[in-house]
């Protein structure tokens, strides 16, 4: 540990003669133990999100489940920023993760074209990793609250942990179609 010190602190005096005599650009050119912090998770870097939502050009892939009566789909979505006058950026759109549910038609043949969607939010994301091992979950969600069209499309997202993992259930109810589970 006295070692790791030592090495941290020459590091840092070497740092601070670089920079003052401005021939560093990052703060890792001037550290050897750049390595050292990168590989342990650490970062005294900000992330390059840009107006849109990217970070710097990282990918994020959807995470796909195929079961007998349905497939889904875990997909995030970044949150989209908007630059304001003084160039600060504010928040434009949360981001969420984006559950695609589709019924199966057959043996591992799934039907697309009636996916749903349920969109988690930070919170409903929280307390989905906060369940024990007996607990259970259940998310009520109107696609169109805040129009003229509140009320005509519901749908709720349970989920409940088992032995082998989670049950998880999606039931979408449309007042011009009646009930439809996805389970």
């Amino acid at each position: 540990m006295m070692k790791l010190s030592r090495s941290l602190l020459s590091s840092r005096s070497q740092l601070s003669e670089k920079l003052l005599a401005g021939e560093a650009n990052y703060v890792r050119d001037g550290l050897k133990s750049h390595v050292l912090i990168s590989q342990a998770g650490m970062s005294t870097t900000g992330h390059d999100v840009s107006a849109k939502g990217s970070l710097g050009g990282r990918i994020f892939a959807p995470y796909y489940v195929y079961k007998g009566k349905a497939a889904f789909s875990v997909d995030p979505v970044l949150p989209t920023f908007m630059k304001l006058d003084s160039g600060d950026l504010k928040v434009k759109r949360k981001g969420v993760i984006l559950l695609t549910f589709a019924p199966a038609i057959g043996e591992r043949k799934y039907d697309w074209a009636k996916k749903q969607h349920f969109a988690l939010s930070p919170t409903e994301v929280g307390s989905l990793l906060t369940m024990g091992p007996r607990d259970s979950s259940e998310f009520f969600h109107d696609p169109a609250m805040l129009s003229s069209n509140a009320g005509q499309m519901r749908k709720s997202l349970s989920i409940k942990a088992n032995a082998d993992g989670f049950f998880i259930s999606l039931i979408c109810i449309a007042s011009s179609h009646g009930l439809g589970p996805v389970d």
